[in-house]
């Protein structure tokens, strides 16, 4: 049985929404529908897709193999259907919530593109991430490594952030040997401080110390990257921002990568000017996706 493009759509809306009327309600579909789409879709792969529970669905590991493809899909129907809409001016503001280090290393580089395409629209930028709640509806789109829990938002995985343990070459040239089975024992870290402890990489860094202070600890990603490149010590970075300041990469694959989520306000899904945004974003990421997971050297 062919796979409807019509029900990965509704196979990703009920991923986002964790229950059949949260995904009819956002596709302004019947539940009756939603339901028989899955069914179809479940069919047509040969295997469940979603756990029915009595607290909504959750998806099983058939489904959650299929989000990805479902979302490479979804990304290339978007990107198609902006470029055959008629032309028209796009005016106005949007807010665009992202990491200072998209904006300045990501965004900003690329951002003329969109300015030549519509001369007429204006770009709030807000990189103060935690000051931003989209649940509170203070911005129209957000790109970022989080996944909202609350809002009315539609979401949409671009991609996937890798990182890596970096080194200055100065610091490596006079690095003490480590001894035999502790690869990081007699190294220097640079980590996050206490109010970031959560993050992957600052897990990652703690358990390698096993309780031996860092030789830095900051609040920012920026200021981790400066005391890198001065040498000061390890840190645990982003590839897409450590590679092109001329750092060492000692490990590539730490299992601490992150999803990169495009975050819609879904009323404003059928607004030219968020629709501009959210295209020119979509496009960016996806050009920039071996650059931003790590597996080749470049750039937007």
């Amino acid at each position: 049985m062919a796979v409807v493009w019509d029900d990965l759509k509704v196979f990703l809306a009920v991923v986002r929404a964790g229950t059949l009327s949260g995904a009819a309600a956002q596709l302004h579909l019947g539940l009756a529908t939603v339901s028989r789409r899955i069914e179809r879709l479940e069919a047509a792969m040969g295997a469940p897709l979603f756990l029915r529970t009595q607290t909504g669905y959750r998806v099983t590991e058939d489904g959650a193999a299929l989000v990805e493809r479902a979302e490479d899909m979804e990304a290339a129907a978007n990107s198609l259907a902006g470029h055959v809409q008629p032309s028209r001016e796009v005016t106005g503001t949007v807010r665009l919530a992202t990491a200072e280090n998209f904006a300045t290393d990501l965004i900003l580089p690329a951002l003329g593109r969109l300015q030549e395409r519509h001369p007429k629209l204006c770009l709030d930028l807000v990189t103060d991430v935690r000051s931003v709640n989209l649940h509170r509806r203070d911005a129209d789109l957000a790109l970022r490594m989080v996944k909202p829990e609350r809002g009315h938002v539609t979401l949409q995985r671009l991609g996937r952030l890798g990182y890596g343990l970096y080194g200055a070459p100065t610091y490596l040239a006079r690095r003490a040997a480590p001894a035999d089975g502790a690869a990081f024992d007699r190294d220097r870290f640079i980590m996050w401080g206490e109010g970031h402890a959560h993050l992957a990489a600052a897990i990652w860094v703690e358990q390698v110390l096993q309780g031996r202070p860092p030789v830095l600890s900051t609040t920012s990603l920026a200021t981790q990257v400066a005391g890198c490149v001065a040498g000061l010590g390890l840190a645990v970075l982003p590839h897409f921002l450590a590679r092109p300041r001329g750092l060492v990469c000692l490990r590539a694959d730490l299992g601490i990568d992150q999803p990169v989520w495009l975050v819609t306000q879904t009323d404003l899904l059928q607004s030219p000017r968020v629709r501009a945004v959210a295209g020119f974003l979509r496009d960016l990421v996806m050009e920039n996706h071996s650059y931003l997971a790590g597996t080749m050297a470049g750039g937007a």
